[in-house]
C-alpha cells in the first residue's frame, strides 16, 4: 500500500477525483511539475530498488525521484491505487534516427485505458518528453517547446512508436502491446544504475519540464528550451548548482544530506572537468 493523499500532496494536489481523462491530465501534468527526472541517487551508488511501493515512498516521504523505473513505477501504483486502469509496458529507446528501434526493456511506459476512449499514453519517466498524456491515437502533439509523434511499432506488433521532438534527448521510444510484471526490468536497471557504461552512472542529469519550457541539467550546463529558443548557462558555482537543483527542478532541499550534496557536486565538477579535456582533445 502507499500513502495516496500524501502522495497528492506532494502533487499540490488536496482532493482525490473519480478516474477520468479530464483528472489523469490533471494528475500526469502535476506529476512532471512537481517531480523531476534525475540520476542523482545513482551517482551517489544508491539507486533504489525497482519496487512501485518502494518507489512512491521516494517520492512522498523522502522529497526524492529518480528515473523511468522510479517514477512510472511509482505513478503507476498512484493511479491504481485512484482506481484508473494502468497497464505498465516493456519499452526501449533509440538515440539517434539512425539507431534501430527495440524494447529491450531500457524504459518502463505506462497505458491508461477504461475511460471510454481510445487510452492513454502516460509517462512520468521521460525526463524532457510529455506533458499531458496522448491518446493512443496516431498523430502529432505540440506540447510547449517540443513536437512529439505516434504511431504503430515496427518493431514491437500491437505496439507503439513514441518520436521525440529533434531537439530531445532521445530519438524515439517503442513499447509492445503485452501487460510486464517489474522484474523484467531488473536486469536492465541493473545495468543503467551500475554500469560504468551508463550515461546515468557517466553524468549526473536533472531534467523536468511544465506546459511551456523545458530545463535540462547535466553535470554543470543548464540548458532552457522554451518560446524563445534554446539557451545553456554553465552553473561553475557550487551554491549556484545546488540552488538551481532546488530551485529550477524542485528537489527537495532535505532530500540530501550536506555530505550527498557536497558528493554529487563534486561528482557533477569532475565530469565536467572530463568533458573539457575531451573537447580540447577533439573527441566528444
Amino acid at each position: 500500500m502507499i500513502d495516496i493523499d500524501g502522495y497528492l500532496l506532494r502533487l499540490g494536489i488536496t482532493e482525490r477525483e473519480p478516474p477520468s481523462a479530464e483528472a489523469l491530465w490533471r494528475l500526469h501534468t502535476a506529476h512532471i511539475t512537481h517531480v523531476p527526472y534525475d540520476s542523482l541517487d545513482i551517482q551517489l551508488g544508491r539507486p533504489g530498488p525497482l519496487d512501485p511501493a518502494a518507489s512512491a515512498g521516494r517520492v512522498v516521504r523522502d522529497g526524492r525521484s529518480g528515473y523511468c523505473y522510479h517514477l512510472n513505477g511509482a505513478f503507476s501504483e498512484l493511479l491504481k491505487g485512484l482506481g484508473y486502469r494502468v497497464t505498465r509496458h516493456k519499452g526501449g529507446s533509440s538515440m539517434s534516427p539512425g539507431e534501430p528501434p527495440n524494447v529491450d526493456g531500457g524504459h518502463l511506459a505506462l497505458t491508461v485505458t477504461g475511460l471510454g476512449d481510445d487510452g492513454w499514453m502516460v509517462d512520468a519517466g521521460l525526463g524532457d518528453g510529455l506533458f499531458t498524456p496522448v491518446p493512443l491515437v496516431e498523430g502529432t502533439y505540440r506540447q510547449g517547446p517540443f513536437s512529439f509523434a505516434l504511431r504503430h511499432s515496427a518493431v514491437a506488433p500491437g505496439g507503439w512508436q513514441f518520436v521525440h521532438d529533434e531537439q530531445g534527448s532521445f530519438h524515439a521510444l517503442d513499447f509492445g502491446p503485452e501487460p510486464v510484471e517489474m522484474d523484467v526490468f531488473a536486469e536492465e536497471h541493473e545495468h543503467l544504475s551500475r554500469s560504468p557504461e551508463s550515461g546515468f552512472v557517466r553524468t549526473c542529469t536533472v531534467q523536468r519540464r511544465d506546459a511551456c519550457s523545458i530545463d535540462l541539467l547535466r553535470s554543470l550546463t543548464l540548458t532552457r528550451f522554451d518560446a524563445s529558443g534554446k539557451s545553456k548557462t554553465l552553473l561553475d558555482k557550487e551554491k549556484d548548482w545546488r540552488a538551481a537543483i532546488v530551485d529550477v527542478f524542485g528537489v527537495e532541499p532535505h532530500a540530501y544530506p550536506d555530505e550527498d550534496w557536497t558528493k554529487l557536486w563534486k561528482l557533477a565538477a569532475a565530469q565536467h572537468e572530463r568533458y573539457l579535456a575531451r573537447k580540447a582533445g577533439g573527441t566528444r
